[in-house]
């Protein structure tokens, strides 16, 4: 279980089935329209998983504002490695620390599980995003296109 840490008046922590209508609204924030329903089959389709982990961070007053998701990839061509499938804090908290918050937890439970590299996409038109990636150290290693067949 990685650590959780508590800064100021946010703290960063597994997230709880208790957490599922946040985490919907924060995903729908994001721009995946999620319902409670949804998320909930998702988060107890991933939960259980030890090869996922979704951290919040939550506010003093109680409020989750933010959540990551973090799972372990095991690829033929690489050696374990951690990947962000999402990360989002909610517009009214963004600028005060909190998605740094997360992306450190997400790295120490990936260090923890044997991952010597998290790695993340993040959507071309986010430019303000790819901005706070790269003041954490995150580098840009590849442009490429996703393509996807609905089946």
């Amino acid at each position: 279980m990685a650590a959780v840490s508590g800064v100021g008046s946010v703290t960063v922590r597994e997230a709880r089935v208790e957490d599922v209508p946040a985490l919907a609204r924060l995903a729908g924030e994001l721009g995946y329209p999620t319902d409670e329903t949804q998320m909930r089959l998702r988060f107890e389709r991933v939960a259980p998983d030890r090869e996922h982990q979704v951290f919040v961070a939550e506010s003093a007053g109680g409020g989750v504002i933010g959540w990551v998701h973090v799972y372990l990839t095991r690829w033929l061509a690489t050696d374990v490695r951690g990947e962000i499938a999402g990360l989002i804090v909610d517009s009214t908290a963004r600028n005060r620390g909190v998605g740094q918050r997360l992306l450190q937890a997400a790295e120490s439970w990936t260090k923890e599980h044997g991952g010597a590299v998290l790695s993340l996409r993040s959507n071309i038109i986010r430019k303000d995003a790819h901005r706070f990636y790269q003041r954490l150290g995150y580098e840009v290693t590849k442009i490429s296109l996703n393509f996807r067949k609905t089946l």
